[in-house]
């Protein structure tokens, strides 16, 4: 399938976008999809973004994708398997067994994005996005693609505390065995309620895609992303730019520390950036803040896409 094949339909969650199914062969969990999202009628640019979303979340960041355009970037975002748009019945919600499960999605992503935008390739992530983009930068089949790297509030540790480590371990062995087996308690609600204009937010998106309590967290998940930070941990070696930004007690999901640390070494060219005040997705903060975040992360490129 070819970026001239790809079927585009008018997208069913955002007003002025659309949306192209990407099918994948079969897994644990039966039929498998993606779901690539741009722009409808935007004006082609010369150079591209490819948007990677966080856990238990999709594309809804209109404002983002609009200012990337006004930049004179081509937006494009990928709902991943078994997520959003992509989550089908009968699947376990933003389940993976291993981080490597969603390269394919990228691939595929980077390959009509490349057809249509002959031009550097910025692939950006958000906390689980920055992590799969991280790995994706450094050993995927299209990492010679990419231009350069945006994370956003990267998801390179757990926040929890180094007495209650071991809990971890103890999930991940279990789900060793047992993938499915889930703590049916999921998320902590503060984070999507500081978000969403019926709570304590300024943003709309939609509940049963990115639910207020979250999924359940399944053991197997847990596993998945302990071998992945353990990647990171160990040091990356992606060749392009890379732009890490964090906030700082303002996220209530990750520790800002973790990505400090292990940010640097991800790559050969890291620049580390912080944002005090900031929410976990920082383009999801209060004006003055995101606003800094976009005058940094555009600035950040045109010193290197002039």
């Amino acid at each position: 399938m070819s970026a001239k094949t790809v079927e585009w339909v008018p997208d069913t969650h955002l007003a002025g976008y659309e949306a192209a199914t990407l099918e994948f062969p079969p897994d644990y969990d039966g039929p498998v999809e993606a779901t690539l999202v741009r722009k409808a009628g935007a004006t082609p640019h010369k150079r591209a973004v490819l948007y990677v979303h966080g856990f238990v979340d999709y594309f809804f960041q209109a404002r983002m994708a609009e200012r990337f355009e006004a930049e004179g970037w081509s937006f494009y975002a990928i709902d991943l398997r078994k997520h959003g748009r992509s989550l089908l019945p009968g699947q376990h919600p933003c389940f993976c067994k291993h981080i490597s499960e969603y390269f394919a999605d990228v691939t595929r992503a980077i390959e009509i994005v490349s057809e249509a935008v002959d031009g550097p390739l910025l692939l950006a992530g958000h906390s689980t996005g920055g992590l799969i983009a991280a790995l994706y930068a450094d050993a995927g089949e299209k990492k010679d693609g990419i231009s350069a790297v945006w994370l956003n509030s990267p998801f390179f540790d757990f926040r929890v505390k180094e007495a209650d480590r071991y809990l971890l371990g103890l999930a991940a062995a279990t789900g060793s065995l047992f993938p499915f087996m889930a703590d049916p308690r999921g998320l902590l609600p503060d984070y999507p309620k500081s978000l969403h204009k019926d709570y304590d937010g300024e943003w709309d998106f939609d509940l049963r895609l990115k639910p207020i309590e979250g999924f359940p967290i399944h053991f197997g998940w847990i596993g998945a992303i302990l071998a992945a930070h353990s990647k990171v941990h160990a040091g990356l070696s992606i060749v392009c730019p890379v732009l890490a930004m964090h906030s700082d007690g303002g996220d209530i999901v990750l520790g800002w520390r973790s990505i400090a640390k292990w940010a640097p070494g991800v790559g050969r060219d890291v620049t580390v950036m912080q944002f005090p005040g900031g929410l976990h997705d920082l383009v999801l903060s209060k004006r003055e803040i995101r606003e800094d975040v976009f005058a940094k992360l555009y600035g950040w490129l045109r010193a290197r896409f002039p």
